[in-house]
């Protein structure tokens, strides 16, 4: 088996690791790219590189450079009416670090990668200091989400039950700090 190098993303990454996020939310979520929830995968810069408390990983498929997965987080808390109030304000901006966009292309999947990049982004939110919790959502139907985030983290809202018939199928979770 070959190796990843895990890493902050340079400017350099920037187009390969967009095209890994937006692969994700055309195959996997089916919503392609909407503009008030994909701001973030169309200028990784200005959200990830440049904010002093935000970051962007990459993984790197060792035998030929390629970006083979993704994974953020910034401080910015979930946003009211897109998630229930209470979501809103259990996780409020500048306090919560929220993980975002750790996906993994298809072929590289089952070898530890997510579990990996977000081992890091919490050594990255524990580093900063500031931050009091760790928050995501995430949706049933991409591939290995849920298992992963039920390992990691505590469910704090299934929208599936929440809401039955709503037809939002969104999971909230809080993964611990230590």
């Amino acid at each position: 088996m070959h190796g990843y190098r895990i890493r902050t993303a340079s400017a350099d990454d920037l187009g390969e690791a967009r095209a890994v996020m937006l692969d994700a939310v055309y195959r996997d979520f089916g919503t392609g790219y909407v503009p008030r929830w994909h701001a973030d995968i169309v200028d990784p810069e200005r959200f990830y590189l440049i904010p002093p408390r935000h970051t962007l990983l990459v993984a790197v498929d060792e035998r030929d450079g390629t970006v083979a997965a993704t994974a953020a987080l910034d401080a910015r808390g979930p946003e009211y009416p897109a998630n229930p109030r209470w979501i809103a304000e259990r996780y409020p901006s500048g306090e919560t670090a929220q993980l975002r966009r750790v996906y993994v292309r298809p072929e590289h999947r089952r070898r530890g990668l997510a579990r990996q990049l977000v081992a890091e982004l919490m050594a990255f939110a524990r580093a900063d200091g500031d931050y009091r919790s760790v928050y995501l959502h995430t949706y049933p139907s991409s591939p290995g989400a849920e298992a992963l985030w039920r390992s990691l983290g505590k469910l704090v809202l299934d929208e599936r039950t929440e809401q039955p018939g709503g037809g939002k199928e969104v999971l909230h979770f809080e993964v611990p700090m230590v």
